[in-house]
């Protein structure tokens, strides 16, 4: 099969549909994952939909996000995850093994193979060549469910790497530079694959941290070739015998291309409060800063880790701020004890917090009000750290580590020599917090552990072909899944229990909308551009569904939300002309006639204004008829025989 690495997987794995692009293609999933934060709504959904045992050809659950455990809540949810995982046959990884991303792939992701997983940062096996997406976590539960995921058939962006990455300048660094070029929608409906002479310059670690941040841009994915670099990773992690070459062809055609020397890259940092506000540390330099995070999904790999101890080697971090790190794995964590670097990290003042995500998603070490906290993470929007007036800059390893030492944000250049790291011809493989699927003669007996903040699942009931209601809440362009649905240790123990987290939509935006929008009986929201950016998480609709939102208005989405908002029977409708934005207010009584939602033209009556404005959607006639039923649920409910 001749063509680029996307192409290749893309239609190897089409089940339905054109290899073309921008048409509907259903692709056969090998391998899905789910975390805590998702992963128990998305098992939920997969109970419902009534089959005796998961059927892709991999799925595992992770306890990652909801680590931190100040009642019963998350600990119930992990009993309740581990049950499921032994009734259903899923591999299970337990609290404390590492961060999803990191642990997936150490352990499980392959190339060529497709995996989707409910967090948007799933891209991150793109770095060993894996077709691999974030999505909602009923998607997700419907691949487990052994059907297929449907994506339009994406442009595919290559992005020529030349040259070698210069001393303190890493992978970060490079996602950084790509966002700094294309911002956080340049990416949407497209696929970015590297390629060219710089690739084999990147380890499998490196090219990791390029997929997962590369979900920022909004593409689709990210993916690296499987290469040479490739074999040795997975021969390193005694797991030689997935590899294969993949490789784009020579006459590879790609929709665009971007060039990218990595000899000219130089450090960089996001700026607050957008991964795609990008600028050269050296312009920025000398903001005094009282918080040093280093770690997350995007940067806790042993090579990371590695290079942040040998900087802080024989330096004591600066009095003015306090450093955390969270290390991605116990593999990663057993090298660092076995070399002695971790020495270096403890006596230079850092504090260890365990193996998970942890402060990337607020989960613990809020920063302090009005903080200037400097992080290896991939997302800086305003009030995910658990402070919302601190301000919040995204840097490589090499900068944390440098701003640590000084006090200020730093150009890690000015501290002279770059240490030198070495990495282990053969990783430490302990796969002893992992839990193997029971057979299933064994796992039927299994009784699922459910705890009191565990709740049933909301009924999802057909559309009418006219809805009505009034304009809940009328917001702005950028619109993430954190505004909609905040994270952070006090909001996520409550994803098993809609009713209760549906308490805090929109929160940081206006604390009366929950309020309102049941007193109101539902209604509408009204969006700028890119409406729903972030996070994969499906609460940011299905708690707004629960409040009886009926249709979201605005002038684009971002992908994952868009699909959620279908999953749970919110209909997802554009402006056909942007500039109708400005003609609604909150308040607005709105008439709106879907139809059949088979065509692509739908009126809004404006009754307050009398006025008429044309919108339109992206639907396929499939996701009409999900809408139109009342969500993805009960669709599937009636198609998988048991």
């Amino acid at each position: 099969m001749t063509g680029t690495v996307t192409e290749k997987i893309i239609n190897g794995h089409i089940v339905e549909g054109k290899q073309a692009r921008g048409e509907e293609v259903a692709l056969k999933i090998d391998q899905t994952l789910t975390q805590d934060a998702t992963g128990t709504m998305a098992c939920l959904q997969f109970e419902a939909i009534g089959i005796p045992r998961a059927r892709a050809e991999l799925s595992v659950s992770y306890v990652d996000h909801n680590t931190l455990q100040t009642d019963f809540k998350n600990a119930d949810d992990h009993r309740y995850l581990q049950s499921i995982a032994r009734r259903y046959g899923l591999e299970f990884s337990r609290p404390g093994n590492g961060i999803c991303h990191q642990l997936h792939l150490e352990r499980f992701a392959s190339p060529g193979k497709t995996l989707i997983g409910s967090d948007s940062h799933t891209p991150t096996a793109g770095g060993i060549g894996a077709f691999a997406i974030g999505a909602g976590g009923l998607d997700v539960a419907v691949a487990m469910a052994g059907m297929p995921y449907r994506i339009k058939y994406p442009d595919i962006v290559g992005i020529k790497l030349a040259g070698k990455l210069s001393d303190w300048v890493s992978a970060k660094d490079v996602i950084l530079e790509v966002l700094r070029r294309i911002d956080v929608k340049g990416g949407v409906g497209k696929v970015l694959e590297y390629f060219g002479p710089g690739v084999g310059t990147l380890s499998v670690p490196e090219r990791a941290t390029i997929t997962n941040m590369g979900t920022e841009t909004g593409a689709t994915t990210s993916v690296f070739p499987s290469d040479q670099e490739t074999k040795a990773f997975m021969e390193a992690q005694e797991r030689d015998e997935e590899w294969i070459s993949l490789e784009a062809d020579a006459d590879a055609e790609y929709d665009e291309i971007i060039e990218l020397n990595l000899s000219e890259v130089e450090p960089l940092a996001a700026l607050p409060h957008s991964p795609g506000k990008v600028k050269p540390v050296s312009e920025i330099a000398g903001i005094a800063v009282q918080q040093v995070a280093i770690g997350s999904c995007t940067n806790s790999s042993l090579r990371d880790l590695k290079i942040t101890a040998n900087i802080l080697n024989g330096h004591t971090i600066a009095d003015s701020l306090h450093l955390t790190i969270n290390p991605g794995s116990r593999q990663v964590v057993e090298h660092l004890v076995k070399s002695g670097e971790m020495r270096y990290l403890i006596a230079a003042g850092a504090r260890i917090l365990e193996n998970a995500c942890g402060p990337c998603i607020g989960m613990g070490a809020a920063p302090s009000s009005q903080a200037v906290s400097v992080r290896t993470f991939n997302r800086n929007f305003e009030g995910r750290s658990g402070t919302k007036d601190a301000e919040i800059f995204l840097v490589s390893p090499e900068v944390a580590a440098a701003t640590a030492i000084k006090g200020v944000l730093t150009d890690p250049r000015d501290l002279g020599d770059y240490p030198t790291i070495e990495m282990p011809l053969r990783f430490i493989v302990n796969d002893n917090m992992f839990i193997r699927p029971l057979p299933p003669d064994e796992s039927a007996r299994v009784t699922i552990i459910r705890g009191p903040n565990i709740k049933p699942l909301p009924d999802f009931t057909p559309l009418p072909g006219t809805l009505e209601g009034e304009v809940l809440l009328k917001v702005k362009d950028n619109i993430t899944t954190d505004h909609i649905m905040p994270a952070g240790a006090r909001i996520l123990p409550l994803r098993s229990n809609i009713p209760e987290i549906s308490k805090y939509v929109f929160e940081a935006i206006d604390h009366k909308f929950p309020s309102r929008a049941l007193e109101r009986g539902g209604g509408f929201i009204i969006g700028g551009e890119n409406y729903g950016q972030g996070s994969s998480r499906e609460h940011a609709a299905l708690a707004p569904k629960y409040l009886g939102v009926k249709a979201v208005i605005v002038k684009s989405f971002a992908r994952i939300h868009l699909a959620n908002l279908i999953n749970f029977g919110i209909v997802p409708l554009t402006f056909k002309d942007p500039t109708d934005y400005d003609s609604i207010d909150m308040g607005d009584k709105l008439e709106v006639v879907i139809g059949d939602l088979r065509g692509d033209d739908v009126r809004l009556r404006n009754r307050t204004k009398d006025t008429v404005i044309e919108l339109t959607h992206s639907l396929s006639q499939l996701d009409a008829e999900i809408l139109k039923t009342g969500g993805k649920l009960p669709w599937v409910k009636v198609r998988v025989g048991n």
